[in-house]
């Protein structure tokens, strides 16, 4: 029996098993008034996928406007906002417009060039089961929304978060398994390929990596068959549309005037050939409004997009049959690089990291693990971050004037992926007690800006002192298919990036990888490419850190002097109560008294930081002495705390007491307790044993 909906619609489902549970999508139950909306199922998690398709494209753009968001939602989980302040959702968090990153780069090169018209996708988390990560069904609730517009997607889309646990790939990990796994990939594609992919890891071989990448797309095709299953039951229905495409006459007319002026001409290095085609550019211009007169102003930006198209057909033209790149270099050639560090005085740790043109500056700032950023999502409740990279790029690395405002998506996603690329070789809090902030400023971009932040970000960190278990480079790789013929280039700039049909970015020590981002221009590409993809990386990885390994080879042995001095202390957890204090006012007590700050985890790791080391040694002291456990055989000296017919009772340490005998008093007969001591008094005692019910047995004569 078929249900309707309140407005006269069925109610249509379909549901199948995938990577191990049922996968069930439904539509027509929410969201009447949408183009397309899906509302997916999976375990105990509900994603709500919503799409809204303009009606007229947009003359005026000439990009496609495409926005996909992921949205969290507190109540999804069963929580609410820890922030004191604010308790509704705000802006997305940075794991958000990640995620939302994510769903995003596999969708857009599925629609055709020139559409133009306005598409909004947003996945909903509505209820999430805690036993997983819900961002995957995120993507297939925002895919199976666009396939039901009849909007001209080629998809739909599926994707997969893998992680590896004792060698074997899994996907939907607990989070006990994403604590074991060494590897953390997301992989998104099609049916016939992959289209995007993203990795965090523990230095794992490249093989290990494309073995994943090929398990992953298997195992996603059952939700792309689902996905089919729906369209084909609800009976989408096309919507027309009308790309924006370059008028054919005028791309001959440019050709024509190109025609010799590409090609070798330009084949120079950067920023020469930068500076080449932008003369060549205003000259074109300025013949075409010679040619065309006044009407040329309304006509500037169809020959604008024109004279771009040539110089990308140029481009891959001299890469497919000349294996030339527009720097003149051949494809596995790195462009030159330099790097310093200890640029700046005053801060912990710096570097300047340059390759060809593009420029990355890393400044790096150690603190006391206090100032770690709490983590407050849908998902992870009172988690830290310990190591933050931020990544910057002001309009001028770019030679254009933008106004200055908060990071961006693409701000965010580059800094995180440096960030993963470093996270997997940063020490322990317990073998290195700080919270570490690295900054990036770019201050010259042509291509790579990401890996060249990867790279500085490293250099920083050992001019820091931070003890790396290994040195992490980054390289920026390109792909361009002609046929089933794949052209590989390492180390790609902006204009094989605009040509290309993918670009990938790999960093990761000698042993493997540490993170992973490839986003593909073309409809899908075969495991294989992505394999000899990934090996001429390796090999490119391998020389940018040989030349950063000739700047600084080692962490400094010593900090800067300008860095905070952190003392750490391992204590017993059930002692922590003693250190803080009733409502903390012991640890404010010695705050206050030495000027040192202390941070206390859970695990027993006490962290003393100061600007010198005698307000360190006093801190330290202070809470040892809080602390200790007692010791047989040691010599104690305290006060007199009670007074009974057979011994006294005497404090050795705070809440530790132990008694004195009246026979272990004198080395002579005592008849009365108070005729050696009374209460207040402090002596000096001996602990001579610890009894089986932990009571301590103390000597004054054995003290003497």
């Amino acid at each position: 029996m078929s249900t309707i909906n309140p407005t006269g619609k069925e109610i249509i489902s379909v549901s199948g098993d995938f990577a191990g549970r049922p996968l069930t999508l439904e539509v027509n139950r929410v969201g009447f008034r949408t183009t397309a909306s899906v509302m997916v199922k999976y375990g105990d998690t509900v994603v709500l996928g919503t799409s809204m398709v303009g009606g007229r494209p947009s003359y005026a753009m000439d990009y496609f406007p495409l926005s996909v968001d992921y949205e969290e939602k507190m109540y999804a989980a069963g929580k609410i906002s820890g922030s004191r302040f604010i308790k509704r959702e705000g802006r997305p968090s940075d794991e958000a417009i990640l995620i939302g990153r994510l769903i995003d780069r596999p969708i857009r090169p599925l629609f055709p060039k020139g559409y133009r018209q306005e598409v909004q996708v947003v996945a909903s988390v509505l209820s999430m089961d805690p036993s997983f990560r819900p961002d995957m069904i995120g993507m297939i609730a925002a895919s199976a929304a666009l396939t039901l517009t009849g909007a001209p997607f080629d998809g739909p889309v599926a994707g997969l978060r893998v992680g590896r646990v004792n060698g074997e790939f899994k996907a939907f990990l607990t989070p006990e398994e994403r604590e074991q796994s060494d590897l953390d990939l997301v992989v998104a594609g099609i049916e016939t390929g992959v289209m995007m992919v993203e990795a965090g890891a523990d230095e794992v071989p490249e093989d290990v990596v494309v073995d994943a990448i090929a398990w992953a797309h298997e195992q996603f095709q059952a939700a792309i068959k689902l996905q089919r299953e729906l369209a084909e039951k609800v009976g989408v229905e096309a919507l027309e549309y009308e790309l924006v495409l370059p008028n054919e006459d005028i791309q001959k007319e440019v050709d024509a005037w190109v025609d010799g002026k590409l090609g070798e001409p330009l084949r120079v290095a950067y920023p020469e050939r930068n500076e080449l085609v932008s003369v060549l550019k205003s000259e074109f211009h300025a013949a075409m409004e010679e040619v065309k007169g006044e009407e040329y102003q309304d006509l500037r930006g169809e020959y604008d997009e024109a004279f771009t198209t040539a110089l990308h057909k140029d481009v891959r033209k001299g890469i497919v049959e000349d294996n030339a790149r527009p720097d003149g270099r051949k494809l596995t050639d790195i462009r030159p690089l330099s790097s310093e560090v200890g640029v700046l005085p005053r801060t912990h740790g710096s570097s300047i990291f340059t390759r060809g043109v593009t420029q990355a500056m890393n400044i790096v700032t150690l603190a006391p693990l206090s100032y770690a950023q709490i983590v407050d999502t849908m998902e992870v409740s009172d988690g830290e971050r310990r190591y933050m990279h931020h990544y910057n790029a002001p309009g001028y690395t770019v030679g254009e004037i933008r106004r200055l405002g908060s990071p961006g998506r693409r701000e965010i996603g580059h800094g995180y992926l440096a960030e993963r690329a470093l996270s997997a070789v940063m020490p322990s809090e317990e073998d290195f007690p700080y919270a570490v902030r690295s900054v990036t400023e770019i201050m010259s971009q042509n291509g790579s800006t990401s890996m060249a932040a990867t790279c500085s970000s490293c250099l920083a960190l050992m001019d820091a002192g931070v003890p790396l278990k290994s040195p992490v480079s980054g390289i920026a790789m390109g792909l361009m298919m002609d046929g089933d013929t794949p052209y590989v280039m390492s180390d790609i700039a902006d204009a094989e990036d605009f040509a290309g049909d993918m670009d990938f970015k790999t960093a990761g020590t000698a042993k493997g990888i540490t993170a992973l981002q490839m986003d593909m221009k073309v409809h899908g590409l075969p495991v294989e490419v992505l394999r000899k993809a990934l090996e001429q990386g390796r090999e490119g990885r391998a020389h940018i850190l040989e030349h950063m390994l000739t700047t600084i080879a080692e962490p400094r042995l010593s900090l800067s002097p300008y860095a905070p001095q952190i003392e750490k202390i391992m204590v017993n957890p059930e002692k922590i109560g003693a250190i803080i204090g009733k409502g903390g006012e012991t640890i404010n007590k010695i705050t206050s008294e030495t000027g040192a700050e202390i941070d206390i985890k859970d695990t027993g790791l006490v962290t003393v930081a100061a600007v010198d080391l005698d307000s360190i040694k006093r801190a330290v002291d202070w809470i040892k002495s809080l602390v200790e456990e007692p010791e047989v055989g040691k010599i104690y000296e305290g006060p007199v705390v009670k007074v009974m017919e057979f011994g006294a009772f005497v404090n050795i340490m705070p809440g530790q007491d132990g008694m004195v005998h009246i026979s272990q008093m004198a080395d002579h007969r005592v008849e009365k307790v108070t005729d050696v001591v009374k209460e207040g008094d402090v002596v000096k005692v001996k602990l001579t044993a610890i009894d089986e019910r932990g009571r301590l047995n103390l000597s004054m004569k054995d003290a003497k």
